[in-house]
């Protein structure tokens, strides 16, 4: 964790550019973030002009997109298994040469609508590769209770960015041609590159050794799929996307069709919604304070429909500039709100991997909400599309009731300390499957809270990779229970409780305090074996020497 610098206090929402390492690297992506705003700017109208198929034009974004959804869950296991500045380093490299490749392509006058996705698709694959590693970095930079902070700054700082780039893409391409707006963009890319040789901040590894890609991979979507809050945010972050996303991929058609403009109103409107968010952000925690989380959820998804609706429906610019700041506003006050409720649910150990599959599913919803919106649009018309699209948001609004985006609670998430038990026999990594037993004393008058602690217990076991958990009574003795659960090795035992986070071990303070036992219980381990002899001589165990 790195010093704080001796600065004044300062704001809440400013907070983490106190620290030099997210100040150095915060600053470079917004650079990073300008240029590629006005590549995306150029890039859109580009498409726009050399093609007469609105699929084309809308499939922009989903072309940076897609990849997010195909890699980002890769990606996030090798952002919790190897260095995180080093794949935040390797996914700026490929935006680089996606940003230089198309540079050279257009200065040698080689443009094609199938160039342009190609080598956004390039782009979007360094993203996904960066962005997990990134996001899941500002917890190893900074405190907890700034992850907030620094999730809405991050956000806001990209959307400051957002009211500048658009119209400064727009001026550029008017004025000097979309080469000088790839070659902008192409400098911009090296800012992120400077910042993350340069700096350094420490990080708590691990005492085991790295897993295997596919175990990480499936221990990743196994916590991600037994964590009720993670799951329900992820999926409204999903249909959110898949909805609206239409404001950004229609937006040239809606330039070019409906207000019979050129790329400075394409700029100026994209300025307002930039605008609109960073508004938003600013106001983000006077919002949080007067209402909850899950209601603001769903006042932003009711924004963005109106943007929606207003786009479908009027030819002023200023109108349209006007509702795209509500949009704007709508659009940050969801993902933000979305990306820090898996932050803070999330444990170190997997957060790579949790942000990475939320990342994965709502960037897949926002390709699929690209294609559904320009598909419409061509076969149907553009209002037709705009409309369907504000019903769609004004759906997941109301979806809130049954997928509540939870209350941010600054949880303990960091790994308790954790020792290998003494044993006698001398075990590999591979030995196994372990099982371990615990013994309680319970007396009637206990036996529900017992229960209830026992079923937080075996949900935390098996996220964190506990198999055939049982829970046995026994007949005779009925204030005696006995608690079992397996591990695939003794590894696989080991990591399990070093996964345990503090939050999680709580658990085990209030059975102790329910144990009526003078010996507290404690877990016996075992390792199974087979009586085949042929298996038996093959995994024979040698007894550790007496010390």
């Amino acid at each position: 964790m790195q010093h704080e610098d001796p600065l004044p206090p300062v704001p809440t929402t400013l907070a983490p550019l106190r620290n030099r390492a997210f100040r150095s690297i915060w600053t470079a992506t917004q650079i990073s973030s300008l240029g590629w705003l006005v590549q995306t700017v150029a890039i859109s109208w580009l498409m726009a002009t050399i093609s007469a198929s609105d699929l084309m034009v809308a499939l922009v974004q989903a072309a940076s997109t897609l990849p997010v959804f195909f890699l980002s869950i890769l990606a996030g296991a090798v952002a919790d298994n190897f260095s995180r500045r080093w794949v935040m380093f390797a996914g700026h490299c490929l935006i680089a040469l996606a940003s230089t490749t198309l540079t050279i392509s257009v200065g040698l006058g080689f443009v094609h609508p199938w160039l342009l996705l190609g080598l956004g698709f390039l782009a979007g694959c360094g993203f996904a590769l960066n962005d997990p590693a990134w996001h899941a970095s500002v917890g190893d930079i900074l405190h907890k209770r700034d992850i907030p902070a620094a999730v809405t700054l991050t956000s806001v700082g990209y959307n400051i960015v957002r009211s500048i780039g658009p119209a400064l893409g727009g001026t550029i391409l008017a004025f000097f041609g979309p080469l000088a707006a790839f070659a902008l963009a192409a400098l911009c890319d090296l800012a992120p590159l400077g910042a993350l040789w340069r700096t350094k901040w420490e990080v708590r590894s691990s005492p085991l050794p790295r897993e295997k890609m596919a175990t990480a991979v499936h221990d990743g979507v196994r916590f991600t799929a037994m964590s009720l809050e993670i799951r329900a945010a992820i999926a409204r972050a999903t249909l959110f996307g898949l909805a609206s996303i239409a404001i950004l991929a229609l937006l040239p058609l809606v330039v070019r069709d409906q207000l019979k403009s050129g790329p400075i109103v394409y700029g100026i409107l994209l300025a307002g919604f930039g605008t609109g968010a960073f508004i938003a952000g600013m106001s983000n925690g006077y919002l949080r304070r007067i209402t909850s989380q899950n209601r603001l959820v769903a006042f932003a998804s009711v924004a963005c429909a109106a943007c929606c609706l207003c786009l479908a429906l009027t030819s002023s610019v200023a109108v349209a500039t006007v509702f795209m700041a509500l949009g704007g506003a709508g659009w940050l006050v969801t993902w933000t709100g979305i990306d820090v409720s898996v932050q803070l649910a999330s444990p170190r150990w997997v957060v790579g991997r949790t942000l990475s599959i939320y990342y994965a599913l709502s960037a897949g919803g926002m390709a699929a909400g690209s294609w559904i919106w320009g598909t419409a649009a061509q076969d149907y018309s553009l209002t037709l599309a705009l409309e369907g699209a504000a019903a769609v948001l004004l759906l997941v609004a109301a979806a809130g009731i049954v997928l509540p985006v939870r209350p941010w609670e600054e949880k303990d998430q960091e790994s308790s300390d954790f020792r290998a038990p003494e044993l006698a026999l001398d075990l590999k990594p591979r030995s196994g499957p372990i099982v371990a037993k615990v013994d309680y004393s319970i007396s009637e008058k206990n036996t529900d809270a017992f229960l209830g602690c026992m079923r937080a217990k075996r949900h935390a076991l098996s996220r964190a990779g506990a198999r055939n958990w049982t829970l046995q009574r026994n007949l005779q003795t009925p204030s005696l229970w006995t608690e079992t659960y397996r591990t695939p090795t003794w590894m696989d035992f080991l990591r399990l409780n070093h996964r345990l986070t503090a939050a999680d071990k709580e658990v085990g303070q209030q059975l102790l305090a329910l144990h009526d036992g003078e010996v507290a219980p404690h877990p016996v381990l075992s390792i199974e074996r087979t009586t085949e002899a042929a298996r038996t001589r093959a995994s024979t165990i040698v007894p550790r020497p007496p010390r």
